[in-house]
């Protein structure tokens, strides 16, 4: 069963930090490229970041820029998003989705998503 896993999702203060990770199973995720969107109660879920297959090239949605940052490591099977800096507007659900490749924000060619994890940033 191919599965994706988010997990790393808090509470955590403005100008705080979180690492999201997306284990995958059934899969070698090093075969695919791999995004993180989020969405907000009553909003369309946004794409906030991308990444190829083999790590190489990686395309950040403007207000994250600076901010986030997508790595992966494949021997572990799992994509990671290093926020920092965190505000409120960053409040959401996080999911991952694997592809066959980024498209804008977005993976494209088959797409396999996972549950999500929330992140909530708050005083």
């Amino acid at each position: 069963q191919l599965q994706l896993v988010e997990s790393g999702g808090d509470l955590v203060q403005p100008g705080g930090s979180l690492r999201l990770s997306c284990a995958a199973s059934g899969f070698t995720l090093g075969y695919y490229s791999v995004a993180w969107s989020r969405q907000v109660p009553g909003k369309e879920r946004e794409g906030v970041s991308c990444i190829d297959s083999e790590g190489t090239n990686t395309y950040y949605e403007d207000s994250v820029k600076g901010r986030f940052t997508i790595s992966r490591d494949n021997a572990r099977n799992t994509v990671y998003l290093q926020m920092n800096s965190l505000k409120p507007e960053d409040t959401a659900v996080y999911y991952c989705s694997a592809g066959s490749w980024c498209s804008g924000l977005r993976v494209a060619g088959g797409e396999t998503w996972g549950q999500g994890t929330q992140v909530t940033v708050s005083s």
